[in-house]
């Protein structure tokens, strides 16, 4: 699933699985035999667990919880009082008082399997309804007299077990908490086969989850609605009782009933068509043994592009109707992609057709159940016209990483979510591939150092941050670790592995696991061995340092001359890198990969190892005092390099003269950005750092620059400097600007056009009369038609005339958002609003983003825009304190509210602030966004510090 889009979004019932894991030293979570005992803290108690017997009972609380060794804040959960029991056709309603404690979660019974499902839909698309039921071929492992399986909202008609007779169920009890249903015998039902048959009925609901409605307006005006579903994580359970865990994998036969108007779509093809008065039967053909979190259905109006992919496979592009030729572009990306998958697993898609469906409301970027891959229009649809390059290359991306999950995910799939970073760290590695194979113009690779690799770096250096494995339990934990760790870190290291063993071991690796344990599911180790087989290299030595651990290691680097004069002896000492500055707690050490380049060969690495202990030394030959040693070149190692002064101020003439790669130009500044940020040193030197760079032409340079310059105004925008620092960005931004402007060039390559529209949306934020009064003339030319704004270049424009105006340009705004179908403009529109300085003026912004005028999904990024705006900071915080038990209950159970607390939060600048949100949490809870908000008080904290350490002396210098 696609869900950390936008910025571009715990099993304690398994026993601990250790499989030689690099230990620390000294953990106060290991005792003498070497044995996990995992330490549990909650508030002020602390009490230790012996890895066996029933998990402690977790305290009801807003503090961090450390399960296992390290920081893992674990998202604590609530078991509702309410408890319904169902009896034959009779139901009751108990209500019982909250228990001072919960039970621990535990997975499902092994006593009872699923085998095959045959489930049958019939939505009301006038009462929002639907009924609902399915058979299941179970087989019962061990002699019971109880089924328990997955079930929430749902209300259960009636059930039976069929075999050589038939089983009435005495008791039917739902359980909200544990969202499970549970079947009660009176008599031991014996190990053998059997069908599970159920009818059940449930609302087709508004939460973008389970299966839910999307509104749209057709062809005519009027208001029209599709049925589709969205299971990923645990949902599935909303839609049909189902075992409703990965590793419980069966096969389906799915019926839909349907309207005879309207398109129904399901995982496979349509099998038997059988009309029904004013209905359609729609029976599907059966699919692979599958998980359930993977079954899909879509049913509305849609046209459809299709083509056949080299390898034989149909592929369509479903579109809201009028707009087929929209899907063309994603068409072209899937045709191509299917093959190219095929050739480097060396292992065929194994559905007989592949479905790309844009759906009007989603709540993630897109997600890849198998055969029917469901979309957010902005991420599948092109309008010509309309459509930026970032958004094109962005839909390429988002196709690729769906596609990589059929293989990865759908065919292969992690046992239980604590392996989620299997599905999405794979797939956001090879989404980079093969937008790199079908657009090397792109530079795809250099933008994921920006776009993926920094993003995890940032994240993961917090004291609040998690393993990439996390011990999941609750449904209610698994959404908020889909995250930068999961997505971002998952791929920068495994783009560190594909470096270190070489593509060709990496795809036979790859291809061997797949093979092994095709429609399977795998826990990590069973990666680092297929990987480990094909290189003859310590894999799994090597990356369980990296997985089982948080954080990432700081690489210092001091320099020593020889003699002769002839070679450097290089010291380089690895320590954890902490986002404040201060020695880590605990005894951390990784096994990195380490390579080395000079000013010799840029290009080239003169050396290659793998450093494992806390201090090495490596004699660099053929260099002098004068030349410059890069660390970690290519910017492929997940740490930090952290240079002498004198060694980095070697780089300097390489930077201005372009000797040094761009991929190394953009990873030095960020690094030297990092230890600025943990107090290392000042941000001045940064801020002079940073003129070395005034003629670079480098797309993703730039965009790292531009990530240092945003981040530095969010820190300064409410000092009484922050004019100065306007003044600074213009004049470091003036070069680019100038050789730029707004107008495109006949030999211009894509990443011009990605530079273009960054440096003026920086230019937008900087209150330069001259783009504002270009902005000005182009967007009255483009109102009133006589030339058409280019998609590029729209957001910048809109941003710079409202950030000048008033109403009238507010007013001008909202009539393109209503004027305009086409959801990526929509969002340029609605997310430019927050950009008004006036603060009457975003109190109509945060107004507009409650409004039935903006969907579900985007009324989020709606609020985020004004809090961006230091203007609009503490007015975004306090709206959203007011509006809370509306949020909360729109959003509560998915990530949305988990970025809308990231980006609200986490850029005060004052200890006060951050008590003040501290103190809202404590008394306000957020299920599923526990861990974030940590991390949000955590980040304020540490602006804080920043901005008294560093303050005068930045002032001085703007000054």
């Amino acid at each position: 699933m696609s869900a950390c889009l936008l910025a571009r979004f715990l099993s304690p019932s398994r026993r601990w699985r250790q499989t030689g894991s690099l230990l620390p030293k000294k953990n106060p979570c290991i005792n003498e035999n070497r044995t996990k005992v995992p330490l549990i803290k909650a508030a002020d108690r602390c009490f230790s667990w012996n890895g066996s017997g029933p998990f402690p009972f977790r305290l009801r609380s807003t503090c961090i919880v450390s399960v296992g060794y390290r920081y893992r804040h674990t998202p604590l959960y609530l078991v509702h009082g309410d408890e319904r029991n169902f009896s034959r056709s009779s139901v009751s309603v108990t209500s019982k008082k909250m228990p001072e404690t919960v039970k621990p979660f535990q997975r499902l019974p092994k006593t009872v399997k699923p085998e095959h499902y045959k489930l049958n839909l019939v939505p009301d698309f006038k009462s929002f309804t639907f009924k609902g039921d399915v058979a299941v071929k179970i087989e019962v492992v061990k002699s019971t007299d109880e089924i328990v399986l997955n079930s929430l909202e749902l209300v259960i008609d009636n059930a039976q077990v069929k075999g050589d007779k038939v089983f009435i169920p005495k008791d039917i009890q739902v359980s909200h908490s544990d969202e499970t249903v549970t079947f009660k015998f009176d008599t031991h039902i014996a190990p053998g086969s059997y069908s599970l048959d159920i009818v059940f009925n449930g609302e087709i609901n508004e939460k973008m989850k389970g299966l839910y409605r999307s509104k749209y307006v057709n062809e005519k005006g009027e208001n029209s609605y599709t049925v589709v579903t969205q299971f990923e994580p645990t949902d599935a359970r909303r839609c049909f009782p189902c075992w409703d865990e990965p590793a419980l994998k069966a096969t389906f036969d799915i019926s839909l009933e349907v309207p005879k108007n309207l398109v129904a779509l399901s995982n496979m093809p349509v099998k038997q068509e059988e009309e029904k008065g004013s209905l359609v039967k729609y029976n599907f053909e059966t699919t692979p043994i599958m998980s359930t979190y993977l079954v899909a259905a879509v049913i509305g109006e849609y046209d459809y592009v299709e083509d056949v992919s080299l390898d034989g496979v149909k592929v369509r592009v479903y579109t809201p109707i009028g707009k087929k030729e929209q899907g063309l572009f994603a068409l072209e990306v899937a045709r191509e992609v299917l093959p190219y998958y095929k050739e480097y697993f060396n292992i065929a898609y194994p559905l007989p057709k592949i479905d790309l469906i844009a759906i009007a409301d989603f709540s993630a970027g897109a997600m890849e159940n198998w055969g029917l891959v469901t979309y957010r229009e902005s991420a599948l649809l092109v309008d010509p016209q309309n459509t930026s390059a970032v958004s094109k290359q962005w839909i390429a991306l988002v196709v690729g990483h769906e596609l990589a999950h059929q293989w990865f995910g759908n065919l292969v799939t992690m046992e239980w979510w604590t392996h989620l970073w299997l599905n999405e760290g794979y797939a956001s590695f090879v989404e980079f591939l093969c937008v790199n194979y079908l657009f090397p113009q792109y530079d795809i690779w250099t933008q994921f150092v920006n776009d993926s690799y920094i993003k995890a770096l940032e994240l993961d250096s917090l004291n609040n941050s998690h393993p990439i494995e996390v011990p999941v339990g609750h449904p209610s934990e698994v959404d908020e670790i889909f995250d930068d760790i999961s997505y971002n870190k998952g791929a920068s290291v495994i783009r560190m592995l594909h470096h270190y063993i070489g593509d060709e071991d990496f795809r036979k690796g790859m291809h061997n696991y797949l093979t092994k344990h095709q429609y399977k599911n795998t826990f990590t180790e069973d990666l680092w061995e297929a990987l480990e087989d094909a290189s003859k290299k310590p894999v799994g030595e090597v990356m369980s340092t990296w997985t089982k651990q948080m954080g990432f290691p700081e690489v210092a680097v001091t320099s020593k001359a020889a003699e002769d004069g002839k070679g450097v002896t290089l010291t380089l000492t690895q320590t954890k890198f902490t986002a404040d500055g201060s020695p880590p707690l605990g005894d951390y050490l990784w096994m990195i990969p380490i390579s080395i380049a000079t000013s010799k060969n840029p290009g080239k690495e003169v050396i290659s190892t793998v450093l494992k202990e806390k201090i090495t030394e490596i004699f660099v030959a053929d260099v002098t005092e004068t030349d410059w040693i890069k660390v970690n070149p290519g910017t492929i190692g997940f740490y930090r390099t952290k240079y002498t002064p004198e060694m980095l101020e070697k780089f300097v003439p390489a930077i201005r003269d372009k000797s040094l790669p761009p991929l190394d130009r953009l990873g030095l500044i960020d690094d030297l950005f990092a230890m600025v940020k943990a107090g290392h040193t000042s941000t001045v030197e940064v801020l002079k750092f940073l003129r070395a760079f005034e003629d670079e032409t480098d797309y993703n340079v730039w965009s790292s620059v531009s990530n240092i310059l945003s981040r530095l105004s969010q820190l300064l925008g409410n000092t009484p400097y922050r004019e100065g620092y306007e003044k600074y960005q213009k004049q470091l931004l003036s070069k680019v600007h100038t050789r730029l402007g707004w107008n495109s060039k006949a030999e211009e390559t894509h990443l011009h056009t990605l530079l273009r529209s960054l440096i003026l949306g920086r230019m937008a934020l900087l209150n330069d009369q001259k783009t504002i009064q270009e902005a000005r003339t182009r967007l009255d030319d483009h109102v009133s038609g006589k030339q058409v704004l280019p998609a590029d270049l729209r957001s910048a424009c809109y941003k710079t005339v409202l950030r000048a105006g008033g109403q009238q340009e507010f007013d001008t705004l909202l009539k393109l958002y209503r004027s305009c179908d086409l959801h990526e403009e929509k969002d340029r529109i609605s997310r430019s609003l927050g950009a008004a300085t006036d603060l009457d003026l975003l109190k109509k912004v945060l107004e507009f983003a409650m409004s039935d005028e903006v969907r579900s999904q985007d009324k989020v990024f709606v609020i985020i825009s004004a809090s961006l705006n230091s203007r609009g900071r503490d007015l975004a915080w306090e709206f959203f304190k007011d509006n809370w038990p509306i949020l909360k209950e729109q959003f509560s159970g998915g990530f949305l509210l988990a970025r809308l607390v990231k980006y609200l939060a986490e850029n005060f600048t004052s200890e006060e602030k951050a008590v003040e949100v501290e103190a809202f949490f404590q008394t306000n809870s957020a299920p599923g966004t526990e861990r974030t908000v940590q991390q949000a008080i955590e980040t304020i904290r540490l602006n804080s510090k920043w901005l008294k350490r560093d303050g005068t002396a930045i002032e001085k210098y703007l000054n």
